[in-house]
């Protein structure tokens, strides 16, 4: 059901008041998309993977316990990162890697670098 002219007008002037009220929050609630939100618990999945692997691996000889817990925190974050990767879909992969080879890579690896550059820079 379309929304009336009333509704849209109200919309219209509550995004306004948004824009003007926090002008980075907007903007970041305009660029975040669901594939995306999806997309980094993918990631976030996949590390506490294979952190639970690497711990599962080193503790299972000394105990079984320990090694049975991170076989069950492997377990629970491969069906998060199974529910994501659902979510995303095809739509949403093909969302994501065409906003990668928009960006500007170059600037992307430069910048952490800088970064820290100027984080540890000492004066001599």
């Amino acid at each position: 059901m379309p929304l009336s002219e009333h509704e849209q007008r109200i919309l219209h002037e509550l995004e306004q008041s948004l824009y003007q009220e926090d002008p980075d929050f907007a903007e970041r609630v305009r660029s975040e998309t669901v594939y995306r939100h999806a997309g980094r618990y993918c990631i976030w999945s996949a590390l506490v993977f294979v952190a639970a692997l690497v711990f599962m691996f080193f503790t299972f000889s000394r105990s079984v316990v320990l090694g049975f817990v991170g076989v069950v925190v492997m377990f629970l974050s491969g069906v998060v990162f199974a529910n994501n990767a659902r979510r995303m879909g095809k739509a949403g992969i093909d969302d994501i890697s065409r906003s990668l080879h928009s960006r500007n890579l170059s600037s992307t690896v430069h910048d952490p670098r800088d970064w820290i550059r100027g984080r540890f820079h000492r004066d001599d």
